[in-house]
């Protein structure tokens, strides 16, 4: 059912405080899952070795840039279903649905076929200096993980399709099943059958695998206001294609330079030492408990301000932004001064030498402290733009911000001023603080009462 129906006849909001908790509880609790796995995953294959730890996490550099790129087009389908659904043009949005999905089973599958011919020359070219049983890990966990990429796709369109309806509790349900699946297959293949880091990639390959077909199969239900039941009487629409194209290529354009950055500065970590990069990737693991409200609501963005948009409630898409903004910052700051209490107890679960824990620790007090008040505005905001089909603005300050301060900034105190992997990180917010001044400036200019992607 559609949280909104962007029916204002009868009501004063579209979406009442009921509707909106609806909604984002449930994408909440599926982020928590997604970054509890991570860690799980983390500390599992931690206990196999600091360089299974690295190996894994320099892959996982390189699997966010492609991920990206499908969250990327399910996110432009999304936009476009929602803003349908605003309308009460539910077979435009379903057709909008079909075409996402075979869309981005086309690009997953591509992407699936040029990694596993090409993944030993990626990562030599882009992490050739990294120790030699680091780089053993890291190819076998890549070949597992590039098996998964259409699955994955089809799990992404299809939860984005849900999200559009307002629907979250779907994808919840999934992930919970899929991520016991990966948790309970790593604690076999791990520890019972002594698989290093293919015990890791293996459940999580299987995992996708189940939560594609489960979520694939529920979207055939035609009682749904967008569902993909005429699939097997596809035809190509270049046109609905080309709307979907409006906001997924410049928001797959912005993802995949943020991400191609986060892998350059994987790489100036790379060259700090296993230490260093162990260290990284455990804070960038806890980190994700502090921004999880933050990137759930960035998603709950997407379906409130879509509808609002296609409804033409554009006070309404000020009002939701505003709002659901607040949320964000309080629930943060909440997360993040609990994540600080449990940091001794954290490093002691990763079982990591003193010099990695010190590093860790360091990096965790500083990310809660900063993402609390930067996060939010820098990738939570930007939704609502991007809902509302503002993309390329979106897309160049990101690309700027991402070149000028995350990338050169990063370089210039890591290597030359020696502040080393902290020097990352600091790098980091100063590209938060200038995107947050970038987003909240657009936004309170109302651009979105002028931009539409339909």
């Amino acid at each position: 059912m559609i949280i909104s129906i962007g029916d204002t006849l009868g009501r004063d909001k579209m979406f009442s405080n009921r509707d909106l908790l609806k909604l984002i509880i449930p994408l909440i609790i599926e982020q928590i899952l997604a970054v509890t796995v991570g860690m799980a995953d983390g500390v599992m294959v931690a206990r196999v070795g600091e360089a299974a730890v690295s190996g894994v996490s320099i892959v996982d550099s390189i699997n966010t840039l492609l991920i990206g790129l499908f969250s990327a087009v399910a996110t432009g389908g999304a936009v476009v279903s929602s803003q349908y659904l605003g309308q009460k043009k539910e077979d435009k949005a379903s057709m909008a649905g079909e075409q996402l999905i075979v869309s981005i089973l086309a690009l997953s599958s591509a992407f699936m076929i040029v990694v596993l011919i090409g993944r030993n020359f990626l990562l030599n070219l882009l992490f050739g200096g990294v120790e030699a049983d680091v780089m053993t890990n890291a190819r076998i966990y890549f070949f597992y993980t590039a098996l998964s990429y259409p699955f994955l796709g089809v799990y992404n369109a299809s939860a984005a399709l849900f999200r559009s309806m307002g629907n979250s509790k779907v994808s919840m349900k999934t992930s919970i099943i899929a991520n016991l699946i990966n948790i309970v297959g790593n604690a076999i293949l791990i520890f019972g059958l002594k698989m290093g880091v293919a015990g890791a990639a293996i459940p999580t390959l299987i995992s996708r695998i189940f939560s594609c077909v489960v979520m694939f199969i529920l979207l055939l239900n035609k009682s749904r206001p967008i569902n993909i039941g005429n699939i097997l009487k596809y035809k190509f629409d270049i046109k609905m294609v080309k709307r979907i194209l409006k906001i997924g290529i410049p928001n797959g354009m912005e993802n995949s330079v943020f991400q191609i950055g986060k892998i350059l500065v994987q790489g100036i970590v790379a060259g700090l030492g296993t230490a260093s990069i162990t260290a990284n990737s455990i804070s960038t693991n806890i980190g994700g408990f502090g921004v999880l409200p933050g990137s759930a609501v960035g998603l709950a963005l997407i379906t409130v301000v879509g509808q609002c948009v296609g409804a033409k409630d554009y006070d309404g898409v000020k009002t939701y932004t505003k709002k659901l903004m607040k949320i964000t910052h309080l629930s943060m700051a909440v997360i993040n001064a609990v994540i600080i209490l449990l940091i001794p107890s954290i490093l002691r679960i990763y079982q990591v030498s003193d010099e990695t824990s010190k590093i860790a620790s360091s990096l965790m007090l500083y990310h809660c402290i900063l993402s609390t008040f930067f996060w939010p505005p820098s990738f939570t905001l930007p939704n609502a733009l991007r809902a509302a089909g503002d993309v390329k603005y979106t897309m160049w300050i990101s690309i700027s911000s991402m070149w000028v301060w995350r990338i050169g900034l990063s370089y210039l105190l890591a290597i030359p001023m020696k502040m080393g992997v902290l020097g990352v990180w600091i790098a980091m917010t100063v590209d938060w603080v200038f995107r947050a001044s970038c987003f909240i400036y657009r936004f309170e200019k109302e651009k979105y009462r002028t931009v539409s992607s339909l």
